[in-house]
């Protein structure tokens, strides 16, 4: 009998086209069985370990919330309170943690860390978020998109604002799903080319007016302009970033149906004006909401495979 093989989620690009094809809609249809109050506990007995050196809100929830109704419990572990915070080497903790749980999200700093934990550990692990990448958060806005539009392939998605882990996985979401990425950053916080696969130049065009960028698009979105761990450089980045808020104007160059995305916390009056995350073309909520159901539909997908039910 064959070891079964560990996947991981820890890029956007770990998954496959015909994965994410499954995962999404796996993802309607954990959707509608929660909006239909069904229960449903595939995951049964099942553990989640998740572990935070970064404070969350949403990924926290989602992922507590998202493993209790699959059936499943969840654990919380801070490096603030256990040997992660005290030096214990990140193979060794990997070998613990993953003996005593099923499945592990960890939010974190760099993306070695994660791939370091992975490495050695005999369960999956998901990426909740690195400096560098953040699928789990893009997965739920392809997921927001495909609910309210259809499949994202051959649309026009702008990206407003910092070069950050946000950026980086939708470049990996254009190559990996076959949509285009406009992308427009101010001088001194572009693109670290060094994050990008040469294959996906294809994928992404990059204009040094935001304006530009908006133009003819289905999607516009963006991100706080300083994200975390980066917060000593916030007023020199709110002069630097001040003429990329997504305001009215910006959203009046994307096609008249084009949906607002963020991924939030969001700062009115900075990266975007209250009438436009406020206003009707904004799907923030929903977007947040979908953190639960794509999650859901990833845990299930990596403890049991494909599923026709």
């Amino acid at each position: 009998m064959t070891e079964k093989k560990i996947r991981h989620y820890l890029r956007f690009k770990d998954f496959s086209l015909p994965d994410y094809d499954y995962v999404l809609e796996r993802a309607r249809i954990l959707k509608r069985k929660f909006k239909s109050y069904e229960t449903y506990h595939p995951l049964h007995d099942r553990t989640l370990a998740m572990i935070f050196e970064k404070n969350s809100t949403r990924t926290r929830l989602s992922f507590e919330a998202g493993i209790f109704q699959l059936g499943g419990h969840a654990v919380f572990l801070s490096t603030r309170d256990t040997q992660l915070g005290r030096g214990e080497p990140i193979e060794d903790a990997a070998q613990v943690v993953s003996r005593m749980v099923d499945i592990i999200m960890i939010r974190t700093f760099g993306q070695h860390i994660i791939q370091r934990f992975a490495e050695n550990s005999r369960v999956p692990v998901i990426n909740g978020l690195t400096n560098e990448y953040h699928p789990c958060q893009v997965l739920a806005d392809v997921f927001t998109y495909y609910e309210l539009r259809g499949p994202i392939a051959g649309k026009t998605v702008a990206w407003v604002g910092d070069a950050n882990n946000m950026l980086y996985t939708w470049i990996e979401a254009a190559q990996i799903l076959g949509f285009k990425l406009r992308l427009s950053t101010p001088p001194g916080y572009t693109l670290d080319h060094s994050l990008v696969s040469p294959d996906s130049a294809p994928f992404y065009e990059e204009f040094a007016d935001p304006n530009d960028a908006c133009t003819g698009t289905d999607l516009v979105t963006t991100d706080v302009w300083t994200s975390m761990g980066f917060e000593a450089e916030n007023e020199v980045r709110k002069k630097a970033f001040a003429d990329w808020r997504v305001g009215s104007d910006m959203m009046a160059r994307a096609h008249p149906d084009a949906l607002f995305m963020h991924c939030l916390p969001a700062h009115r009056g900075e990266e975007v004006s209250a009438d436009v995350i406020d206003g009707p073309q904004s799907v923030v909520w929903d977007e947040a909401e979908n953190r639960l159901h794509v999650q859901k539909a990833l845990m299930e997908y990596l403890l049991l495979g494909k599923l026709n039910h």
